[in-house]
């Protein structure tokens, strides 16, 4: 498959592809503001754009950082970067490492490293004449024609830091072609897109799920999506059950995180709102525990849309596995509409169980989940550090890419991801997943979120110390944690029984909504030295958990 193949359907990209006629649908923070886009405006604020980099210098294989909130530019930028040959970095944070040519900002001041900031907000540092550009002012009077860049197959497309939730950022690579071909394929067959869908993903692109299914998935299928500037709950708690009403939606792609936010509000928001579009949900970022994925599916799917649960991650591009606890891949509505689904793994995806000597497992087994050839999409490295790319993903088990995560594969032949590797405990020598106890744990009707780390104890090795996230207007209090302790028991075993419940406002997470748990796992140590925590979404979060740590057992 050529890349003129695939930039042919993706027509923002491609001058000579079908100018169609979907409408991209824009929402922002606020509900009155609101705009459609047709591919047709989209290709010529694109190609507007990329003649704009060219007029700064950019070209063919320069970087540029773009720090950005969830807006048309955004999309028209990295897609302008595509269109020239440079290679974007959308940025989050920890972005010092990439020696970039342009900084596209709305309110941030210029590095050193940066030759121009080009802005599209106002500016919360003083203005430079020297190098701070307005974005409407360069976009003036720029041709809405720009002819692309012809690429090979393996030149960069862009890089992407990883969310820092298990150590510093990794900036992973990924090329053109198998990158688009990849993310094409996914959304089509894994969402079982049609062209009369509206498609909704909630991600920041700023993370490999917005890359791939807000902009590049997508706009490959000819897609109508929506793009959505606000948060779950302003300015009211039923702002994403409005947003499907007011455009249909049909194809919903949301995290565990969101849905436990919105269980705390109950039923009623929804209840305001016709969801009666929807036919595919989905979620991304982190397993899903069963009563999350019970309220996902009885309250906001209505019992009559399937639910994919997506394991993937930044470096593969495209998914893995999916389902309830993390198994394999499906094909749009033809999934089994129970917690329990049994479905296959995707296209060129061939995994495999090893254990701790690297011997492969066969039939039912638990341990690490590695795939052993790769595929097109897969990244191509680590940005500036070869070492940490091979030492990280292939040194463990030579011949294999290490995932990280634990998985078992069920007497039918079906993998359950069990969650990372270093988030399992070793307690008096039993080997106890953290999802599992946090899925026990969930399911007592008081708790909105749960996360399990390990402490050091001086009988048993290791016990088990629980953050829990109480919903609202529940009472953490002696008799609670008792409950949740016999929860545990009896969903587990007496081994599981946490030694230490901690009452949690809040867990660390990252601007993904994925849980930092070395740094959970640092406060139940009461190590006060953290590391680095630049992907923190909230730092006080820290504080206030450290305030109110355990010291003795529950």
């Amino acid at each position: 498959i050529t890349l003129y193949c695939i930039m042919k359907a993706m027509n923002p990209l491609f001058p000579n592809g079908l100018i169609l006629i979907n409408v991209s649908f824009r929402e922002g923070n606020s509900p009155d503001h609101h705009q459609n886009i047709t591919y047709n405006q989209l290709l010529r604020n694109v190609c507007r754009c990329a003649n704009a980099l060219k007029l700064l210098g950019v070209k063919k294989g320069d970087r540029v950082a773009i720090y950005l909130p969830m807006i048309p530019e955004l999309v028209y930028t990295m897609l302008a970067c595509a269109r020239i040959g440079a290679v974007h970095s959308i940025v989050v944070s920890s972005f010092t490492d990439l020696k970039c040519k342009i900084l596209l900002n709305p309110a941030l001041k210029l590095m050193t490293i940066l030759l121009f900031l080009l802005c599209v907000c106002v500016l919360q540092t003083p203005w430079d004449e020297s190098c701070d550009i307005w974005w409407d002012d360069l976009m003036d009077g720029v041709s809405d024609e720009c002819e692309p860049e012809w690429m090979d197959s393996e030149d960069p497309l862009f890089i992407l830091y990883t969310s820092g939730s298990t150590g510093k950022p990794k900036g992973v690579l990924h090329t053109v072609t198998g990158y688009m071909l990849y993310t094409s394929l996914t959304f089509k067959y894994v969402f079982d897109y049609h062209h009369d869908d509206v498609y909704w993903c909630t991600a920041d692109i700023g993370w490999i799920t917005g890359h791939s299914y807000i902009t590049y998935g997508p706009l490959a299928n000819g897609a109508t999506s929506v793009l959505f500037e606000g948060v779950p709950v302003y300015p009211h708690v039923g702002r994403l059950w409005e947003i499907i009403e007011k455009y249909r939606v049909s194809k919903f792609y949301t995290a565990p995180t969101a849905i436990r936010l919105l269980m705390k509000y109950g039923r009623e928001p929804l209840q305001r709102y016709d969801l009666s579009s929807l036919r595919v949900l989905g979620t991304v970022g982190e397993p899903i525990n069963l009563e999350a994925w019970l309220w996902y599916y009885d309250v906001v799917g209505q019992q009559r849309c399937p639910v994919i649960d997506t394991f993937w991650q930044t470096e593969t591009v495209k998914h893995l596995q999916l389902s309830k606890q993390n198994k394999t891949s499906f094909f749009g509505t033809k999934l089994p509409k129970t917690p329990f689904n049994r479905t296959c793994p995707f296209f060129g995806v061939q995994p495999a169980i090893l254990n701790e000597h690297g011997e492969e497992l066969e039939g039912e087994a638990e341990g690490y989940l590695v795939f052993r050839k790769p595929w097109p999409g897969i990244m191509r490295g680590v940005y500036g550090n070869q070492e940490r790319f091979e030492s990280t993903y292939f040194r463990k088990f030579p011949g294999f890419y290490v995932t990280g995560d634990g998985c078992r594969r069920d007497q039918d032949g079906y993998y359950w991801i069990t969650g990372r590797i270093d988030d399992m405990l070793n307690v008096s020598g039993h080997l106890l997943s953290t999802a599992e106890v946090e899925a026990a744990l969930t399911e007592h009707p008081s708790v909105a979120e749960a996360a399990v780390v390990s402490r050091p104890h001086a009988v048993k090795g290791e016990c088990l110390y629980c953050f829990v996230t109480l919903k609202d207007h529940k009472e953490f209090n002696r008799t609670l944690m008792e409950e949740l302790k016999r929860k545990v028991r009896e969903k587990i075993g007496p081994i599981a029984t946490p030694d230490f419940i901690q009452n949690a406002p809040g867990l660390p997470k990252t601007r993904s909504g994925k849980i930092m748990r070395r740094v959970l796992r640092q406060i139940a140590r009461n190590e006060k030295d953290l590391g680095d925590l630049s992907t923190l979404a909230d730092p006080k979060v820290v504080e206030v958990l450290f305030s109110q740590r355990c010291e003795a057992a529950a």
